[in-house]
Order: C-alpha cells, then sequence, then structure tokens
C-alpha cells in the first residue's frame, strides 16, 4: 500500500461527501439545469481550498476547480445530471415514485459527481502534504445524460492544458473501463404542415404527422443496410395534436444516431437526413432540423488502465456487513431468474464464469475483476461525451460497485439504492482508486509520458473534431 493511502485518508471526508450525495440525489436536476447540484460540489471545493471558476464554455452550470501549479495537470472529471421519468423513492425495494417529482438519478451521477471530488481532495492533500509540484483539476461537466456537455468543454479547449484525465462510473462491478463507445448524434426533425378539416377538406391539409410517420418507415428499411454496431433509434415528441378530425400542422421526432466512429455517424446521420427530405417531399410538408447534441468515440489508453487496475489492486475490494449484504438481496430480488440468467456478459470481463458465479451465489461484488484491454467497440457499447475528452487528452476510467447485482442503469433501482451504505462505498473506493492513480502518475512522470505516447499513436494525426456544430451552443429544447 502506498504510504499516503496507509491510513484510509477518505475517511475524514466521509461525512461531507455523504451529504453531498445525499443532497445531489434530492435535486435530481436535469441536463444544464443542474444549478442546485453544481452550487453545492461548488462551495464544498471551495471551503477545501481550491480556487473556481463558474459559468464555463457557455454553461451555466458547468465549472472548473484547481488546486496546486505546474506540471503534471491531472484531471478528474465530474457529472451530476439526472434523467427524467425515474422518481423513485428510497431503500423501497419496489417501484414507488415519489409523489409530485418526475426525476431520478438512475445512473448514479450524484456518486459520479461526488466521487470525482473526493478524490480531487485525496490528490490536492498528496500535494500539499508533500509539497511538490502538480495540479489537480477537477472539471464539473453537466448534460452527460443528454446534452453532451464535456463535448462542449473539449471543443472550447478547456482539457487543452491537462496531461492526463480521469474519471469513474458507479457500476454493478469493481472494474477497469476498456474499449470504446458509440459515436453519437441527437437531432429534432420538425414538419411544418397545413391543418384543414380531415373529412370536410383534406384535399387542402399537409400532413406533418404524415412526414413523421414517413420518415420512420425509411429510416425503418435503412437498418438492413448499416453496420453492425450502428444504432438508430427515434421518439416521437409531437403527434400534431389528439383531434383526428383535424389534419396535423406540426409534428416532430427526435432521432439519435449512433456509431463506431465520429465520421462514420456523421454519414449515417447524413443519410438519416436525406429520408427526412425525401419525407417532406411526399408529403408537401416544410422541414426543420434542429442539431442537439454530439459526442465521440472513445479513445482507449492501456498504460493509463494499468495504472488504475495497478491502484485498484492495491486498494481492494470494500468489505460488506450482513445489513448491507441483506439490503443488496432485496434488490437483486426485484430481477427475475430468467434476467439474470440473460444478463450479457461484457467482453471486459475475462473470466466469464467466475463472474457468473459469483452473481449467482452473491447480491454485490465484492472482488476486483481481472482486467483486459480492449480497442474496438463492444456489443453492449452505449455513448458518452467522455469520448471527446479522450481525443483531446490521454483518459480512462474505472467502474466500482454502487449496486446490486442484475439491476440495470437508468432503472427505478439506480434511484433507490443512490444514497445507500453500499454506494457510498463505492464512491468511496472510486475516490481512493483514482486518486492512487493520479498519485503513482504524478511520482512515475514517465507512465504520463508513456500514455501520451500511446494517445498519440492511435490518433495517427487525427485532430479532435467536435461533432457539435460550432454555431450550436448549449441548449434546452422543450
Amino acid at each position: 500500500m502506498h504510504k499516503f493511502m496507509e491510513n484510509n485518508p477518505i475517511e475524514k471526508y466521509k461525512d461531507g461527501l455523504k451529504n453531498l450525495i445525499d443532497n445531489i440525489w434530492d435535486y435530481s436536476e436535469l441536463a444544464f439545469r443542474e444549478n442546485k447540484s453544481c452550487k453545492a460540489m461548488v462551495s464544498y471545493l471551495r471551503s477545501e481550498g481550491f480556487e473556481v471558476e463558474e459559468n464555463i464554455a457557455d454553461m451555466d452550470t458547468a465549472f472548473v476547480g484547481v488546486y496546486g501549479s505546474g506540471s503534471p495537470i491531472i484531471c478528474i472529471l465530474a457529472e451530476y445530471d439526472s434523467l427524467s421519468g425515474l422518481s423513485q423513492e428510497c431503500d423501497i425495494a419496489e417501484y414507488k415514485p415519489i409523489e409530485g417529482k418526475e426525476t431520478g438519478h438512475g445512473c448514479g451521477h450524484q456518486l459520479l459527481g461526488t466521487g470525482a471530488v473526493g478524490a480531487a481532495l485525496l490528490v490536492r492533500d498528496y500535494l500539499k502534504e508533500n509539497n511538490i509540484q502538480g495540479t489537480v483539476k477537477i472539471v464539473g461537466c453537466p448534460a452527460e445524460e443528454s446534452g453532451s456537455g464535456k463535448a462542449y468543454l473539449a471543443r472550447d479547449g478547456f482539457f487543452d492544458d491537462c496531461d492526463i484525465a480521469l474519471s469513474w462510473h458507479p457500476d454493478t462491478l469493481n472494474i477497469v473501463t476498456t474499449g470504446s463507445s458509440l459515436a453519437c448524434m441527437q437531432v429534432f426533425f420538425r414538419f411544418h404542415g397545413i391543418s384543414s378539416h380531415a373529412a370536410a377538406a383534406p384535399h387542402l391539409g399537409r400532413s406533418a404527422l404524415d412526414a413523421v410517420e414517413l420518415m420512420n418507415v425509411g429510416v425503418n428499411y435503412l437498418r438492413e443496410h448499416i453496420e453492425p454496431q450502428e444504432r438508430v433509434h427515434y421518439a416521437i415528441t409531437n403527434t400534431g395534436g389528439i383531434s383526428p378530425n383535424v389534419v396535423q400542422r406540426e409534428a416532430e421526432v427526435a432521432y439519435m444516431v449512433r456509431s463506431s466512429s465520429a465520421p462514420k455517424a456523421k454519414k449515417l446521420y447524413e443519410r438519416v437526413c436525406k429520408i427526412a427530405k425525401g419525407a417532406a417531399m411526399m408529403t408537401e410538408t416544410e422541414i426543420e432540423i434542429l442539431f442537439d447534441e454530439g459526442c465521440s468515440d472513445t479513445i482507449s489508453n492501456c498504460a493509463l488502465e494499468d495504472v488504475l487496475y495497478e491502484s485498484f489492486l492495491e486498494i481492494g475490494a470494500p468489505k460488506y456487513t450482513k445489513e448491507e449484504l441483506d439490503y443488496a438481496q432485496k434488490f437483486k430480488d426485484t430481477v427475475s431468474k430468467e434476467n439474470l440468467d440473460d444478463i450479457f456478459i461484457s467482453e471486459e470481463i475475462k473470466n466469464k464464469q467466475e463472474f457468473k458465479k459469483h452473481m449467482k451465489e452473491n447480491p454485490i461484488c465484492d472482488y476486483i475483476v481481472e482486467h483486459i484491454h480492449k480497442d474496438e467497440v463492444s456489443a453492449s457499447s452505449g455513448s458518452t461525451d467522455v469520448g471527446d475528452v479522450s481525443w483531446v487528452v490521454p483518459t480512462a476510467q474505472i467502474r466500482t460497485a454502487c449496486f446490486a447485482y442484475g439491476v440495470d442503469g437508468h432503472s427505478w433501482q439506480y434511484v433507490a439504492q443512490g444514497k445507500s451504505k453500499t454506494a457510498l462505498k463505492g464512491t468511496l473506493l472510486a475516490s481512493n482508486v483514482l486518486a492512487l492513480g493520479a498519485i503513482k502518475l504524478i511520482e512515475n512522470p514517465e507512465l504520463i509520458e508513456k500514455a501520451k505516447a500511446e494517445f498519440n499513436e492511435k490518433l495517427d494525426g487525427q485532430k479532435y473534431e467536435c461533432l457539435i456544430p460550432k454555431e450550436v451552443k448549449p441548449h434546452i429544447f422543450e
């Protein structure tokens, strides 16, 4: 064990971090609306001596906190936005929305942001106690779930001065994240038609809803002719009203387009736009294309992954009390046996039989999953704006077990466990692992150079190009 970590220094921040978790869970604010959550984190960091700049990259709820001076500059990423439609009572192992509340932390970002703060505090303490050169920079990144806040930050250069970026995510496993993610673009297609009486004068109407439906049919035919990793999803966000005897003048559909790289995502997006324009032509309606968000694929970094894995092994997995195990079991029991048996086992897991046996016999992950390296997109990959950071600076992530086996992200079960002792343990574990990884990098500058060399080799001359057009600013589409 590293000398600095011997006495588990995160313990002295445990109460403050728990309070931060609870408050952000209560606020559960959506993308670009995380005003209270952001303020809570900024206030805490300032009280601990960080210099904090707010309202960065045209985002009211983004911030950067800095302690120390000179190189290396270790960046730690924080998130704190919630999800719509996931209201849920705390600690109750059945679906029970909170009356009058619509949002909930179904991805654990109240833990993610707090764990990042804990890691930054530990690195600060290490620099201070050893009186050495180095900077810890925590970046408050809003709108990960919808909005791609980090893409705006990367586009505006807020990671350009960093040597390394580290992050984590709450999960059901203790594992170093590896492999890539899918580049993603989200766009609204608004169709404008002409309303008329659907019985008396249908020939005078031009249905915007017809255009939406024809677009969806066209995209569904497109699915046969896209690459296996590519994904296209849609949601009709405006049907034009509830009166079938009125030809719908306005209608809107939101599309999310994903592919294994940013250039491929752009090409697929252009194909979808052609289909939308074709639907407008067929219905003699007008089309308005509103770009919402975009994030890049992730550039993995094996050198950094090794540092974090070594740190994971050195810190070790948490131990759980019988009370905590019983608590986790309650939530594991909400998952049917069939669903547990059918859980997709990620390519990141080397010993899949060991994992399946452990999941069958235990309610929560209490070991470090053996690490393997991957570069490509896995079959279970989603999208994350951490990808944009990884195109600017060598980046690596971990995941820690904060929730019971079997439960899915973006679920009421995640929300319900969000203030639990098990969630707190996973958060403190993440703080420790990220901090120890940062300390190893500061003490061994050759590791940073190795990570940078790998970064440059993988980019092979490619330059970061944000998928969000320059003219598009952070926004909220109502």
